[in-house]
């Protein structure tokens, strides 16, 4: 995945990009030539990201403004469409990065039902509820690009099994809602297929954000894969899950 390209003139949308691997994902595709939306529930968190992003760069600043969206609620997923298609007329590059992990500290057997639907709504039907208002402005697009936040803790390959690498995790809610979220991403890209969107899904690894606690690598490393993914050429593939080594087994 040739990370070199530049998209001068495009337009980028990141959810939940006011901080951590979002951010780092924002400010990767503004480095090169894109105009981010940085998406965020809280107005003044977005405003605050795209204001850090726009005083970077050499001399101009990097291209990014700020757009108010709750994944979660479909007047505000509606309004931000009709934002993009007001003052951009298109989309080139969507990543679907807002999630959250509650219930952590519960084995699956405990895990409350009123918190496997939260983060389902966030991680899984918000990612569906965003695609499909986006889908119109990404197939303006000469080559839109689809970017889905997954994890390894998604494949059934790592963590089944008491001697799979990544069985030591529990998170019911979490794990299953990337699982998920990894068949979304494969129905959106045979859907797609045959035209210029690919739809892929990204493994960042583990990352140093709030969601773990503090734990892990830089988040711009963690954000390398997205970018590389949100660049593909046309040759390049869909319908995958991809980490920094290549494909993740499902």
């Amino acid at each position: 995945m040739d990370q070199t390209e530049r998209g001068d003139g495009k337009i980028a949308l990141v959810t939940g990009a006011n901080k951590g691997i979002g951010f780092e994902i924002a400010r990767g595709l503004a480095e090169r030539g894109f105009t981010v939306l940085i998406g965020a529930r809280k107005a003044d968190a977005g405003a605050a990201a795209a204001a850090e992003l726009q005083g970077q760069g050499q001399g101009q600043g990097l291209g990014a403004e700020a757009l108010a969206l709750d994944v979660t609620d479909a007047a505000s997923i509606q309004a931000a469409a009709a934002e993009i298609e007001s003052r951009w007329g298109r989309l080139d590059v969507l990543v679907n990065n807002a999630g959250i992990s509650l219930g952590k500290g519960s084995l699956p057997s405990e895990t409350d039902l009123d918190t496997m639907r939260a983060v389902y709504e966030t991680n899984v039907f918000g990612v569906i509820a965003v695609i499909q208002a986006m889908l119109p402005l990404l197939r303006k697009s000469d080559a839109g690009r689809i970017v889905n936040m997954s994890t390894g803790l998604a494949s059934l390959t790592l963590t089944r099994g008491p001697d799979a690498p990544m069985a030591f995790s529990r998170l019911l809610a979490y794990n299953s809602s990337k699982t998920a979220l990894n068949a979304v991403t494969v129905q959106f890209a045979n859907e797609l297929a045959g035209t210029p969107i690919k739809v892929n899904a990204a493994n960042p690894g583990l990352c140093a954000t709030d969601l773990s606690g503090g734990s892990g690598r830089p988040p711009s490393e963690g954000a390398a894969v997205a970018i590389g993914l949100a660049l593909l050429d046309a040759d390049g593939p869909s319908g995958g899950h991809f980490g920094d080594a290549g494909p993740v087994p499902w």
